[in-house]
């Protein structure tokens, strides 16, 4: 597509060919520049922007469910939102936190592998502090995570990692299971670094702070069920379970039910005096044949054709074909 002109560009042209200082041959043509979008080879694009929208309803919902368990946990009012979803490479997202920082690995079933937990130092000392009666309002200078930090953090990322359940349910029943921490990056080797990843980022407000969250999820962790992130799938899963589940109760209700069924071998025209002479005994010609089918009735209505005969030492009747009453009506 050629490059569109702006507006004193235009003029300018327009002023040219009007003062014969151009002519309409001598304007040049731009050849027509075809729009490349870059490509690295290094780090493909695994997941799809409906993969990432996805991605971004489940953890928007999260956001909100550890909101409520934070402002529990540390009695203060904490506010919790995605900053941003995106895909990177597992070097570019090691490179980005720092060191040191609080980084909780943890499996989640059905997902494969590990998937990462980080909290920036500034929300670790924040929530520390908290919960050992202070403020939350001081400065904190970096440092080392002496081990009741690392013991006291620990059980309030199992807290955090643990509503990922919740927040997952929609989509697939998931669980959680804490392996480990590290407050070194560099030293957590689970991944290649070119290995793609969903970086989803958090913000977090506490009182006049603002601190992050990250969570990062390896593709090859996410490979198996990506095609459950598909937000058609996600509802129409949904919406079979449902329909499965009210046909179910409707079956049960129905079950209950008692009708009368009957079978019509055939009929016969007599009259008065030989119904009243009749004995036991008796043999009368109906008018259908042994090889017609006979009605079965449901409540007095024929629903079904069938064929009469013997089950074990029972009699019985093979159900034949069912009698489409609509049809019959209107014609």
């Amino acid at each position: 597509m050629a490059d569109v002109l702006s507006q004193s560009e235009i003029d300018a042209l327009l002023a040219a060919l009007s003062t014969g200082e151009l002519t309409p041959d001598e304007v040049p043509e731009e050849e027509e520049k075809q729009k490349v979008k870059p490509y690295d080879f290094r780090s493909p694009q695994k997941f799809s922007k409906e993969h990432i929208r996805t991605l971004e309803l489940i953890h928007d919902n999260y956001a909100r469910i550890i909101s409520n368990y934070l402002t529990a946990q540390v009695r203060t009012n904490v506010k919790v939102k995605v900053e941003s979803v995106q895909q990177i490479t597992y070097e570019e997202f090691i490179h980005s936190v720092p060191n040191p920082t609080i980084l909780t690995i943890f499996k989640m079933p059905p997902l494969s592998g590990s998937v990462l937990f980080e909290i920036n130092p500034q929300f670790v000392f924040e929530i520390i502090d908290l919960l050992l009666g202070g403020s939350g309002q001081g400065k904190f200078k970096s440092r080392e995570f002496t081990d009741i930090d690392k013991n006291i953090i620990k059980v309030v990322n199992e807290g955090l990692i643990s509503n990922l359940k919740l927040a997952w349910e929609d989509v697939m029943e998931v669980e959680t299971e804490v392996e480990g921490i590290e407050t070194n990056p560099a030293l957590n080797q689970t991944l290649a670094p070119n290995d793609p990843v969903a970086l989803i980022t958090f913000s977090v407000e506490m009182g006049k702070n603002t601190t992050f969250i990250n969570i990062c999820i390896p593709y090859l962790s996410i490979e198996k069920v990506l095609d459950r992130l598909v937000v058609q799938y996600w509802f129409q899963d949904n919406d079979e379970k449902v329909v499965g589940e009210s046909r179910e109760k409707l079956r049960n209700r129905l079950n209950i039910v008692e009708m009368n069924l009957s079978c019509v071998l055939g009929t016969v025209d007599v009259t008065v005096e030989q119904f009243l002479n009749l004995n036991a005994g008796d043999i009368l010609n109906l008018n259908e044949k042994t090889t017609d089918p006979v009605k079965l009735m449901v409540e007095d209505h024929v629903y079904y054709y069938g064929r009469p005969g013997t089950i074990g030492k029972n009699m019985g009747v093979e159900i034949l074909d069912i009698i489409d009453k609509d049809v019959e009506d209107y014609e």
